[in-house]
């Protein structure tokens, strides 16, 4: 197993937690922090463009695991580089994530695990868990873990009690998941009556065992002190730190064929010593005791052995080796059941060939008496054919003369049914030709139709047009008459005029004889009244001038005015 792969399983479990409604998708924004915390713990340099590029807010929705894939391969496993970060940083990361929301305890404080157990035990199950997902362990990695735990405790594990809780547990893909793991140990039906710090102790033994890390105390190669240093163990590499949080690495052994380990004894106050021998420089190391030395030596020496067979660790290897023999069991056991089911198919198939010659005899017994029964049979049904035949020939020339005289019959019927189909086709042609003719008739009434619609349609063209010239008049009568009022109007008040112009002319008659010049004036004024009566004439003639569309508007306004003409001659009269 690969970095890679070891990095996504823990992402795995961080994505399905974010996966609140269990439809194998997450929101854009809580796959943004979780990208973002994944580039912190994995000491990636940040792209925030490429970030927010990729999750910008669109209509598209929440990101499934095959979504989020391609980015994740691209911008963050591509770029994650082996001894830059602390893994147990971003396995605490992603533990925390989905411990929240799956990991459930007792909550009373009855629990056989710490917290910071279960996550180690949960970093346990991730590496021994099946390469597919959803991650499952198979029981035989759970047999092996625990057993792990219980040597570290020098405690035998019940196997048999381990067997019955495997069968009765509901298990998924063929194994547990880390969930029902924990769960299992955290019941303390394996762990019964061990304190829970012995199991804590254990549970850590176990994790460094497998992940290959803990202290050891190193001698310095300058200042030749002695210092103790936090060392990992890689396939090719043994790596030591100030600390456990691996924030400041000291340096670095490479591993290859040349390096050996050896064991020293103890001098300089240093006990359980030994030395880890490569081409250029000897680095020598203390343990805190013979087990943590042997253990540690043991490791080393696999670990260059496994570099020169260019093999992974040493647990990966054996893990492998687990897997090709469960599969070889796997493969031994379906090859066995196979050959039982053969077997047991080649014994139901002799059975059955026993019973079938078994049946075979009886039925040959049987088919003799069957044959002697089925000869008389014969003979007697030989003899009733005989006279039912004679019987049936007698029948037979009955029914042919009975069938000569039915097809003269036949025949007659036949010519008067030729007949009939004859008179049918003539019908027929006559009911075609009166079908044309009806469709023709309908096509002269559907032509007709259409010129009475059209003519119909010029009709209500030429009403719509009638009716607007009988608005016009209408709007025309209305307008003469307001004209009417208006030039009545004005008759009046000239007719007022002249009423008066006649009193001041009865002045000046009355006055002519005294006042000769008084005369002449009027005769002026009268003159020039009269010049303004005929300016008026003049507009009068203009406004009884007939203006369209006919004579109508002429007589209208010569009826309004020919009572008033005789005035104006006698007016015209007396002036003179």
């Amino acid at each position: 197993m690969d970095l890679r792969a070891e990095l996504l399983k823990s992402i795995w479990y961080a994505f399905t937690a974010l996966d609140v409604e269990k439809s194998g998708k997450v929101s854009k924004s809580q796959l943004k922090v979780l990208s973002h915390n994944l580039y912190t713990v994995l000491c990636i340099p940040h792209d925030p463009v490429a970030l927010e590029e990729h999750f910008r807010d669109d209509d598209d929705g929440p990101v499934s695991s095959q979504g989020y894939m391609p980015y994740l391969n691209k911008y963050i496993l591509d770029k994650v580089e082996e001894g830059t970060f602390v893994k147990e940083n971003f396995d605490e990361l992603c533990w925390t994530l989905t411990a929240k929301k799956n990991y459930k305890p007792d909550r009373n404080g009855n629990s056989v695990v710490s917290h910071q157990d279960a996550f180690r035990l949960w970093c346990l199950f991730n590496f021994l868990s099946e390469d597919k997902y959803p991650l499952v362990m198979v029981p035989d990695e759970v047999e092996y873990l625990l057993k792990k735990i219980c040597t570290a405790m020098n405690v035998e594990l019940n196997s048999c009690e381990l067997d019955d809780y495997l069968s009765q547990e509901p298990q998924g893909q063929g194994g547990l998941t880390v969930w029902q793991f924990l769960d299992m140990v955290n019941s303390g039906r394996f762990l019964r009556g061990i304190e829970q710090e012995a199991i804590s102790m254990a549970v850590e033994e176990v994790y460094q065992e497998v992940i290959e890390d803990g202290y050891l105390w190193k001698k310095g190669q300058l200042r030749r002190n002695w210092s103790e240093r936090w060392f990992m163990l890689k396939p090719s590499v043994l790596s030591y730190y100030m600390s456990e949080e691996r924030k400041e690495k000291k340096g670095s052994i490479a591993l290859d064929k040349h390096c050996c380990v050896e064991v020293l004894p103890d001098r300089d106050g240093k006990r359980c010593m030994f030395c880890v021998k490569t081409s250029s420089r000897t680095y020598e190391m203390s343990a805190s005791d013979t087990r943590q030395r042997q253990e540690w030596t043991l490791a080393i020496q696999t670990a260059i052995r496994l570099q020169a067979e260019g093999k992974k660790s040493l647990h990966k290897d054996l893990k492998q080796k687990r897997r090709e023999q469960r599969e070889q069991r796997e493969q031994r056991k379906a090859a066995k059941e196979e050959e039982m089911q053969r077997l047991k198919q080649l014994q139901e198939e002799k059975e059955r060939k026993l019973q079938e010659l078994e049946l075979l005899k009886e039925a040959q017994r049987q088919a003799e008496i069957l044959l002697q029964e089925e000869e008389q049979r014969r003979r007697q049904q030989h003899e009733e054919m005989q006279r039912t035949l004679e019987i049936q020939l007698r029948e037979a020339e009955q029914a042919r003369a009975s069938m000569q005289a039915e097809m003269v019959l036949k025949e007659a019927e036949a010519e008067r049914q030729r007949k009939r189909i004859l008179e049918l086709e003539d019908m027929q042609e006559r009911l075609q030709e009166a079908l044309q003719q009806e469709v023709k008739a309908r096509q002269d009434e559907e032509a007709v139709r259409y010129a009475q619609a059209r003519l119909l349609a010029e009709e209500e063209e030429k009403l719509k047009q009638l009716m607007k010239l009988k608005e016009e008049q209408e709007e025309y009568i209305i307008k003469t008459q307001r004209e009417k009022q208006v030039l009545k109007q004005e008759m009046e008040n000239k007719n007022k005029c002249l009423e008066e112009a006649q009193k001041q002319l009865e002045e000046v008659r009355v006055n002519r004889q005294r006042v000769d010049q008084d005369v002449m004036a009027a005769q002026r004024k009268l003159r020039q009244a009269s010049t303004n009566v005929k300016h008026w004439n003049v507009q009068m003639n203009r406004l009884m001038h007939p203006i369209g569309p006919g004579d109508k508007r002429t007589n209208v306004s010569g009826g309004v005015f020919a009572g008033y003409q005789p005035l104006l001659s006698r007016r015209d009269s007396s002036l003179k």
